[in-house]
């Protein structure tokens, strides 16, 4: 993302409160610790000289704190000389808190992200999901590799043997592929990466789901495109008004999650997904598939055929869900000519991705099945746990079962995800809020919660929602004085806050992209 800029117009304090991170984990009182992470966006220049930053009450709302947290943090930073504060001109970040030739970088504010991003501090992540353990049979993998001699290590478009493996396991199911048509990358983050840097131009046109993979989303405003978004319902997204979407603008891309959507867990029924295909290759519109976690069903009729089968499409593919998400193997899946673009625009950025890894992954394809049916047991017992937990202890929570993929989409009663996310970092749990997911500016009731950990620790995270909830719950509003104690307030990562919900809907966070 670019950083926050001087500007006319007020910024929406949801991108600053994507940006702050975990900034209430730590222990001290709590306007230190908005402070301290504050002034590193200054510092870092993510925050640039004569930004304007958000009035005190709507960053407090956004923040889930009273209007006293965020005033003494400004005052402290206006202290420092890295703020003005002037009546009736607001907060700027002042002109001698970063020096002219600090680089200017593009990054994420993504919670998703910026979750993996900070150091182990107690937290539950239910926010980034991919398993937290790899299976037995990598390390063995790896203990048992034999590297190849006179091979000088390069393969921008991958090592032939893994480009056999995927493209045969393509055609397993029906669809068939020559090595030609298969992009070995790191991971499907790259894969999506440069799909969208060579088809996508600044002002095209993208059309997404709604809500969708928020990754993605992140990508295709790094590429300056727009984004085109359709509603997802519980059979996957709106074919017919995907269809419309297509026809009146002709967007230069289409980015669907046709299994297990990410993150509703909706699966696109056959004949919805061929009529969709149909009308991409009709209108020449790239359609792409994210089949990441496609191979993830908990029983075998609830994996149907790939959107691939119906006619031309571009899948991408990893291994980080069914395997582990260090294993940094994914790939594309698409015609030949197109394969052959990406290699070379891969090649420009990291010159193939990393062969000890490929020959591991070509081995761990060999004997796939026991390695997806342990994660997909492990799976589907998080899934009904997580579910048990939150009827148990949330009961005013909402949240359909998934026949597959590793994510719950749980509705609130009321309030909005944006804010409890905040009061949930200070219990001790990191949920993505829905808002951060959905390019129409929806789904603002809404949490993404995983259900990949273990049963104890799926447990204790429903029991620190629970006490946010309540607390969540209580009714007051923010900044009605309950933190005249400021100068004594501890945060540690559980929290024991004052403070109470505000249940005005959160705007949908701008410059977000899980």
């Amino acid at each position: 993302m670019e950083p926050i800029e001087a500007s006319a117009s007020l910024p929406a304090p949801d991108d600053l409160v994507a940006r702050l991170g975990r900034w209430s984990a730590g222990r001290g009182p709590l306007y230190l610790l908005l402070a301290s992470r504050l002034r590193g966006l200054i510092d870092e220049g993510a925050l640039a000289p004569g930004a304007l930053l958000p009035p005190d009450r709507r960053l407090a709302a956004a923040l889930a704190v009273g209007r006293t947290t965020v005033v003494a943090a400004y005052d402290t930073l206006r202290q420092e000389g890295r703020l003005v504060r002037r009546q009736g001109s607001g907060t700027r970040v002042a002109a001698a808190a970063l020096s002219l030739d600090v680089p200017r970088v593009k990054e994420t504010s993504n919670p998703l992200f910026l979750h993996l991003l900070e150091a182990p501090d107690g937290v539950i992540l239910l926010s980034c999901a991919a398993p937290d353990r790899p299976p037995a049979e990598l390390a063995e993998a790896y203990r048992s590799l034999a590297l190849p001699d006179g091979d000088l290590g390069y393969h921008p478009a991958g090592i032939g043997a893994l480009r056999e493996a995927v493209a045969a396991r393509y055609a397993a199911r029906g669809v068939p592929t020559t090595p030609a048509q298969i992009l070995v990358t790191t991971g499907a983050q790259q894969a999506l990466s440069l799909l969208a840097r060579l088809l996508l131009a600044p002002g095209d046109g993208v059309l997404v789901e709604a809500p969708t993979y928020p990754g993605a989303l992140d990508l295709f405003r790094e590429a300056a495109a727009v984004p085109l978004p359709v509603a997802v319902g519980p059979d996957g997204v709106d074919v017919a008004e995907a269809v419309r979407v297509m026809e009146r603008h002709r967007p230069a891309m289409a980015y669907v999650i046709g299994r297990f959507q990410n993150p509703t867990g909706a699966v696109l029924p056959p004949l919805a997904g061929r009529r969709l295909v149909e009308a991409a290759n009709a209108l020449g519109v790239p359609l792409v598939d994210d089949e990441v976690l496609a191979d993830l069903a908990f029983d075998a009729d609830a994996c149907g055929p790939p959107l691939s089968s119906y006619g031309e499409v571009i899948g991408v593919g990893s291994l980080s869900k069914a395997v582990w998400g260090g294993l940094r193997i994914g790939w594309v899946r698409g015609p030949a000519p197109l394969v052959a673009r990406l290699a070379r625009l891969k090649a420009l950025h990291d010159l193939g991705s990393d062969v000890p890894s490929q020959l591991v992954a070509v081995r761990l394809l060999g004997a796939y099945a026991p390695v997806l049916e342990a994660r997909l047991r492990a799976a589907r017992a998080g899934h009904d746990h997580l579910r048990a937990e939150l009827a148990r202890l949330l009961p005013s929570w909402s949240c359909a079962p998934v026949a597959g993929g590793q994510t719950l989409w749980v509705r609130l009663p009321h309030g909005d995800g944006v804010s409890f996310a905040q009061l949930a970092l200070r219990h001790g749990v990191a949920v993505l809020p829905g808002a951060t997911t959905d390019a129409l500016g929806g789904s603002l009731n809404h949490l993404r919660l995983h259900f990949l950990a273990a049963p104890e620790v799926l447990t204790e995270a429903v029991r620190r929602l629970a006490a946010a909830w309540a607390e969540y719950g209580k009714g007051a509003e923010y900044g009605s004085g309950a933190e005249s104690h400021i100068g004594t307030e501890a945060a540690s990562p559980i929290g024991t806050g004052v403070e109470s919900r505000i249940g005005t809907g959160r705007a949908f966070l701008r410059g977000i992209a899980v």
